[in-house]
């Protein structure tokens, strides 16, 4: 900093000198020296005048030798006072100088720390750079600034994640979630941050998040990727197996990723294999390095019944409301097995979920055990749940069953 300052005081000397010298330097002895001038050329003028009016007879001898010895008289006053220094009793041009040159410091230093930001330089090597630890800081005071500006927020909560501030970065990730819930990076970076802030864990609400990010984008190979691991976790390997063969599908096939994910299937295929039913859950799903929408061991199955509003919701509800009914794994990946989606004024009605109605190939209910079925209102029209929403749901039962009654009765909170 002393080196900045340093530049910026030898900056403003060479603007002074540029201003505040030639100034000092105007003087008004020039006025005087045009003043003589003038009066010597007027007196010549007169004595011209004289010499004319006496050729003309004009004046007689005895006034023209008067008017010669007065404009003598007046010449020696004129060469007398010119000979003297003669000065003004104040140099405008002078106290101007004097006056920027104290208003030009007195001025530009306060500017620059009221509008500068000096704090923020470091100086290294001679040249100027920012530390990190500044950086985050100028990225608190954007956010101070523009608190619901999402950019600027996921920008803060990286630098912390970067700088290892977790607990700030969990706190930063939980406004962004809020203030953009329908974005699927965010809930799957706030996962990660949680996992951070929670011993490297993806069980609870860090899986919670993961799969609000898989509903927002089915595809997302992040959310893919933390979602199997997850499942590894909770021992839910036919779930980390999905997960991770749909990821394998969205990869480049000789990729190192590609790669690395498929040992990871192996490792789960032989974890599964190793639990109770697991050979048979095994059957079920795709073989490894197939994509799993090819497999043809699975059978189109389905579950089917009868969905009713509860009559003291009837008022609590408009005929356009949205109404979701999901079938879900009764344990193992939050994701819709099969979605029908209607309206209020169509209840009651029968349904039936199959696999054609699947979100995504690997996720049908001919995969797993158990589901349940769920019927929700949604307000919103989203297919997350949302406080304000309506819901009801069966209890586990097998796919293929049938007569299945789901009542809407209960609020989402």
């Amino acid at each position: 900093m002393t080196l900045f300052w340093m530049i910026c005081a030898v900056l403003l000397l060479v603007a002074l000198l540029f201003v505040v010298l030639p100034l000092w330097r105007a003087s008004g002895n020039n006025n005087d020296v045009l003043r003589d001038a003038a009066n010597l050329e007027i007196l010549r003028d007169q004595s011209v005048e004289l010499d004319t009016d006496l050729r003309n007879g004009l004046l007689t001898q005895e006034a023209y030798e008067q008017g010669k010895r007065e404009l003598q008289s007046r010449l020696l006053e004129e060469v007398e006072t010119n000979g003297k220094t003669v000065k003004l009793a104040h140099n405008p041009a002078k106290v101007l100088a004097l006056v920027l040159a104290l208003l030009l410091p007195l001025t530009a230093v306060p500017l620059y720390l009221v509008l500068g930001n000096s704090g923020a330089l470091v100086f290294t090597g001679g040249h100027v750079d920012m530390s990190p630890e500044a950086m985050l800081k100028e990225l608190e005071r954007k956010v101070e600034r523009n608190p619901n500006d999402p950019n600027e927020l996921v920008t803060l909560a990286r630098g912390y994640i970067e700088m290892k501030q977790f607990p700030q970065a969990l706190e930063a990730y939980k406004k962004l979630a809020e203030l953009v819930p329908e974005e699927p990076q965010v809930w799957v970076e706030y996962a990660q941050a949680y996992a951070i802030n929670h011993n490297d864990s993806l069980l609870g609400e860090a899986s919670v998040f993961l799969d609000k990010a898989l509903a927002l984008n089915p595809d997302h190979d992040w959310a893919l990727g933390l979602s199997g691991s997850a499942a590894m976790e909770r021992g839910d390997y036919v779930a980390a197996i999905t997960h991770w063969q749909r990821l394998v599908e969205l990869l480049p096939p000789d990729s190192p990723d590609a790669q690395q994910v498929q040992g990871g299937i192996l490792k789960a295929r032989g974890m599964l294999a190793m639990q109770p039913g697991g050979k048979q859950k095994l059957a079920r799903l795709p073989a490894p390095g197939k994509a799993s929408g090819s497999t043809a061991s699975a059978t189109a199955v389905s579950v089917s019944g009868r969905v009713a509003l509860s009559p003291e919701l009837a008022a609590s509800v408009a005929p356009t409301d949205t109404v979701f009914i999901i079938a879900r794994a009764a344990s193992g990946p939050k994701m819709p097995l099969a979605v029908l989606r209607k309206q209020v004024k169509d209840l009651p009605l029968e349904f039936m979920l199959d696999d054609s109605m699947a979100m995504q190939p690997e996720l049908k209910l001919s995969g797993f055990d158990q589901v349940v079925v769920i019927a929700r209102v949604s307000k919103s029209g989203n297919a997350m749940s949302q406080p304000g929403d309506f819901q009801g749901m069966t209890a586990a039962v097998k796919p293929g069953s049938k007569g299945l009654k789901v009542v809407i009765d209960t609020p989402v909170k």
